[in-house]
């Protein structure tokens, strides 16, 4: 029975082991493409003079720092001992990633709105808006199953912040065409500042070393 019990856990670490490895290839790709999305965006938005794109881009900076603690915190899964300290730790820099997003959208949307600054026409702001809407669904769907498997509080939010990512980029592409269809310059700015009250609170419960994640449980 116990040799029995001792083949079990040791099958159980092995799934682990593949399902963490899963996870850190999955955040290795969330560094590389916001950091390929960030600096198109920034790039064509200044060209384009359009402050959405541009802060669209610091969104994927704030990506790449939600992506770079998972992976940090994913890599460092072999110390079973030290795994709920890493993942409280992970969850509360997380969180901090959120307030970072909070505020880029609440100063940005305000910024947008006080300057009546519409979201300029992009070809490649576009092009960068629906190809993100077809990868960060696919992307954010991954992390969640990954943190359910593994129980991981951290990698559920980071999932969710890849969601922000999804609604953001919705966002961009709504502005634009309610703009350039019915003059609606504030559609894009005000539509952003609705999502700023729920980002604020997985920010704070991120800090608090919770997840509203309800789906690593």
């Amino acid at each position: 029975m116990v040799l029995r019990m001792n083949t079990i856990t040791q099958e159980n670490e092995i799934d682990r082991r593949q399902l963490v490895r899963k996870g850190r290839l999955l955040e290795g790709f969330t560094i590389a493409w916001n950091s390929l999305e960030g600096i198109i965006a920034i790039v064509s938005g200044i060209i384009a003079g359009s402050i959405a794109l541009v802060g669209f881009g610091f969104d994927s900076g704030i990506e790449v720092l939600s992506g770079l603690v998972l992976l940090v915190r994913l890599s460092l899964d072999v110390h079973e001992e030290k795994r709920e300290f890493f993942e409280k730790v992970s969850l509360r820099l997380v969180g901090v990633s959120f307030l970072l997003l909070a505020g880029y959208v609440s100063f940005d949307s305000v910024s947008m709105l006080l300057r009546h600054s519409a979201p300029q026409e992009s070809m490649t702001g576009i092009v960068l808006a629906v190809v993100s809407l077809v990868v960060m669904p696919w992307l954010a769907r991954q992390k969640r199953i990954i943190a359910a498997s593994i129980q991981s509080g951290a990698l559920a939010a980071d999932a969710r912040q890849t969601d922000f990512c999804v609604y953001l980029s919705v966002i961009l592409l709504v502005g634009l065409a309610l703009n350039a269809l019915f003059g609606f310059w504030w559609a894009d700015p005000v539509a952003a500042l609705l999502m700023v009250p729920l980002i604020f609170k997985e920010g704070l419960e991120g800090i608090k070393g919770n997840s509203c994640c309800s789906d690593c449980h």
